[in-house]
């Protein structure tokens, strides 16, 4: 038995001293947890499951996905935080991550010094819907409708802080509108709560409400980005929709724990970078509007940095505070 022991504790011992190249060529040794901290079903999910199945085949371990959503995504990153900094947790965000930090007075981790970036994954391509019974065409007609009923149209959002809330807080703001505020615990149960009629519009992620725009259960009237999406040539921006100034491109990535090994980081966004240049995958991808964005570890951190000061500017204009 003493021979065992010893024997294990030597070769854990040499595991330790391994060259840092040779741990991440060996990683990974047994499955990685997936942190997804939204309900199933909205777009953060469906591009973490398609491109971590990928690199479950390429790296010949599973990535098992958790769902663990509220409060924008923070209780997900909490636990994500905490987890040990080996490469066998991870976790798939959006935008709202950089966000949470400046919305919420009190968060249970630091959001630049608790976790690493890995890359990007995607552009989140957004829509501004309502619904069919709201009788408007266009962003202008739905801002008349809005000031001629103050308080009275609701919105949906995926909790507070998350890319709806901001989106349609800053359209508030930057119109001098009164929209009534409705968050639900992800995108998936915002966008079914809008097809219902318990909402009346939504700004969300258009892989999201696509399927019922074409259905025409939902109304599109305009896009949140600096430009007109591709994928929909005739539908215009909300700036030219006589909003100017107005944009909002958030992002999906990847994140791990605050020190977890360099190379191990590397070896993912190697893996990551592979999966994405993918046709297959590049395709599934463009296809649900979520378009491939990659970045080096580097970059990554270039972006959460601007993007983080970025948001903290839009909270202290729109005003938006939770406790």
């Amino acid at each position: 038995m003493r021979t065992i022991l010893r024997f294990a504790f030597l070769a854990a011992f040499a595991f330790t001293l391994a060259p840092p190249a040779a741990l991440a060529q060996a990683y990974p040794t047994k499955p990685v947890r997936l942190m997804i901290p939204w309900p199933a079903g909205g777009s953060t999910d469906i591009v973490g499951r398609i491109v971590f199945q990928h690199m479950s085949a390429s790296m010949g371990q599973q990535f098992v996905v958790e769902n663990r959503g509220g409060a924008a995504g923070s209780i997900g990153a909490e636990a994500v935080a905490r987890a040990a900094p080996d490469g066998y947790t991870l976790m798939v965000h959006t935008t709202s991550h950089l966000a949470n930090a400046h919305l919420y007075r009190k968060l249970p981790y630091d959001t630049l010094k608790d976790f690493t970036g890995v890359s990007l994954l995607s552009a989140q391509l957004g829509i501004l819907v309502v619904h069919p019974s709201l009788p408007v065409k266009s962003v202008k007609q739905l801002l008349a409708l809005a000031r001629s009923r103050p308080d009275q149209i609701l919105y949906s959002s995926a909790g507070n802080a998350s890319f709806p809330h901001l989106a349609t807080a800053l359209l508030t703001q930057m119109t001098n509108t009164k929209l009534v505020h409705v968050p639900y615990k992800g995108a998936a149960p915002a966008t079914t709560a809008l097809v219902s009629g318990e909402t009346q519009m939504l700004i969300v992620s258009a892989s999201t409400a696509l399927p019922h725009v074409r259905s025409n259960r939902l109304r599109a009237l305009a896009v949140p980005s600096e430009a007109r999406v591709k994928q929909f040539p005739d539908l215009p921006t909300v700036a030219e929709s006589g909003v100017p100034g107005y944009e909002m491109n958030p992002w999906i990535a990847v994140f791990a724990p605050a020190g977890t090994p360099k190379a191990i980081v590397d070896r993912l966004n190697a893996e990551i970078r592979k999966t994405l240049e993918h046709p297959e995958i590049s395709k599934r991808l463009y296809d649900t509007l979520l378009n491939p964005w990659y970045t080096t570890p580097e970059e990554m951190a270039k972006r959460v940095r601007v993007d983080y000061d970025k948001y903290e500017k839009l909270v202290k204009m729109t005003g938006v505070t939770i406790d």
